[in-house]
Order: C-alpha cells, then structure tokens, then sequence
C-alpha cells in the first residue's frame, strides 16, 4: 500500500515536473537572436512536428517538443499555411493561435475613388509591393482588357478602387489582375442598355465615369455632371474639363497641380479645351457610382458647371447664367479668405 502511494505520488511529482515545464516553455514571450523582424513560411502540408522545427530554426519558439505537444493537444485547430511576420516576441502559445487562425502577412493597399495609374505606382512602391517602375509596366498590359476596349494602351479606368491584401509574394502582374476582375465583377452587374443607346463604346462610357469621378466627389451630383457632359457632347461642345488637362500634364511627367490658364493650351489628345469629344481614353479610375452615372446620366438640359465653395458646384443651362456663377464663386471665396484673414489677426492679438 505504502508502495502505490509513493508511485501516485511520484506520478503526481512527474506530471506537475511536467506541467511545469511546458508553461514555462509556451507561456514566456520569446526571441532568439534574430533581426528585429522575421518573416516565416509555412509550407502547405506541413504536418505540425514539421511546422514546430521550422518556427524554432527561425527563433520563434523556444521548444519545439513543448510547441507540438501543445499544439497536439489542440487537435482541432488546424496549423494554417502561408507567410507569418513575427516582429516583437510572443509566447508558443501566441504563436499557436496566429498560425491557427491564419494571420498570415499581407500589405494593405487602399485605392481610392479617382485615382490614376501614376498615383497607384506611387501607393504600390511606397507599401513595399513592387516598384512604381514594375507596377507602370504591369499596368499597361492592355490585353487584360482587350476584350472591354480593343483600342487601350493601358488599364487605366479598369483597376477597380478598393482596399486590396497582397502577400509578399504577389506581384504587379497578379495585383493588376486582381484589380481588374474586381472592375469585371462590378461591371457585369450594371445596366448597360442607356450606353447602347447613347452609341457610346464600352471604353467611352468607362471614359466618361472617369471625367465625372474627377470632377465631383458629390455622389449626388454625379447623375448631373454625366449628363451635363452628355449634353454637350450632342451638341459639339468642348468638355472642357480641367482633370483631363491635369492629366495630360501627368503624362508628360508633370507632377500633379491645379490647372493654369496656360495649361489649358497644353498640346494633348487628353486636353478637352483644345480638342472636341471625349478623350481617347479615361484619366482616372472610377467608382461604382460614377460608372452608374456614366451609364445613366440625369434628363438635365444643363450644359456648364463650376465648383462652388462647400464641396459641390453651381449649374447653368446658359453661358450667361455660367458666368453669374464663376463671378458668384469668386465672390464667396474672397469673403472666406477675408473671413480667414480677419480670425488669423485675431488670434495674433
């Protein structure tokens, strides 16, 4: 009897040894001597004896028996495939359950609404994806789209804005890709029957969202803007819209800025001022909502518009009334810089 006893005791001993001994492996954060940051790919496949020697090569662990029992105990967690930053010391434990809930490294890159090719470039190089070089390059890879404009030099105004993921592996081309199934997805789900009407292309209509994205960020007015566009294109006018000759200035290698009253006789199929009709491609790539006003403009028999100073514009169906408006602009921004001037002195006194 007295024997049992000493066993179940040296068993308990044993197993509390034991226990022990696994908390203090699992349980304290943990960082060999390793460079500030490590990047760790797991394999798929991997079994988690194999996925525990790889962590504890890199010095993310401090055990690998203690990492695979541990993670043997959690059977019904699957080990997750796929790259792992490890930036800061963490427990096994901590480790685990990144790996098992799949946190895996991913750059996010947000595109916003208007954006330009040159202006992705800049966001892809500046996140660590690629170069602006290799992203330029990637971009004009126009049999992407070959199908939706046979005549376009590049993808510009078919890399859909959104907040994109790409692993340290993903490249440009796959990137570009990706933005363009994303413009695809949304585009087959809009009513295209007013275009057909209209007798514009499938490029010409994504043309004209990108006017329209460029010209307000008033989801509101963009039905208006659309069809204040299309009015003039029935009638011969010149669009004169200022973001074209923005970017025909970006294109020759100017950076981006307000337009000038010299810009406007830039020499440039894109400057709306100095040429008739729309562009010969879009200068920008547009949203959702600009691609639905684009396909379905506002009735309007409104031919002018000009920004007015709280976010939207003022429209005009004659040049007369247009130009009570640009002189009403005008106005309404000398007050706000005299109201401006005024509360700065104040503040100095």
């Amino acid at each position: 009897m007295r024997r049992l006893g000493l066993l179940a005791l040296l068993a308990i001993s044993a197993l509390g040894a034991g226990a022990g001994w696994m908390d203090s492996q699992i349980s304290r954060p943990y960082r060999g001597h390793r460079p500030e940051k490590v990047f760790v790919d797991i394999p798929r496949g991997s079994s988690r004896w194999q996925i525990a020697g790889i962590l504890r090569k890199d010095d993310v662990i401090r055990n690998r028996l203690a990492f695979a029992l541990f993670s043997a105990w959690h059977f019904r967690r699957p080990l997750q495939a796929g790259e792992y930053l490890f930036d800061r010391p963490i427990t096994s434990r901590e480790t685990f359950w990144r790996i098992s809930h799949g946190q895996i490294f991913v750059h996010t890159v947000r595109i916003p609404e208007g954006w330009t090719i040159f202006d992705m470039a800049n966001e892809f190089e500046r996140q660590g994806v690629c170069s602006r070089e290799d992203f330029l390059a990637a971009a004009h890879n126009a049999s992407l789209i070959s199908d939706l404009s046979p005549q376009a030099r590049s993808l510009e105004g078919f890399l859909f804005p959104s907040t994109y993921e790409f692993t340290r592996k993903a490249t440009c081309d796959q990137a570009v890709q990706r933005m363009v199934q994303d413009f695809r997805a949304v585009w087959e789900t809009l009513d295209h029957n007013d275009a057909a009407a209209s007798g514009l292309t499938s490029e010409q209509v994504v043309t004209l969202a990108s006017l329209v994205e460029r010209e307000t960020p008033n989801a509101e007015e963009r039905p208006i803007v659309a069809g204040v566009f299309y009015n003039r294109l029935r009638k011969g006018f010149p669009l004169q819209c200022d973001p074209t000759v923005q970017y025909a200035l970006e294109m020759a290698g100017h950076q981006k800025r307000d337009v000038r009253a010299a810009d406007l006789r830039v020499e440039s199929p894109y400057n709306t001022y100095t040429h008739p009709g729309l562009p010969p491609g879009p200068i920008a790539n547009p949203g959702e909502a600009s691609l639905r006003a684009a396909l379905a403009p506002a009735n309007t028999d409104y031919l002018y518009f000009v920004a007015n100073d709280r976010g939207g514009h003022f429209f005009s169906r004659t040049l007369a009334e247009h130009n009570r408006n640009v002189a009403r602009l005008r106005k309404l921004l000398a007050n706000d810089a005299a109201a401006a001037n005024a509360a700065s002195q104040r503040n100095a006194h």
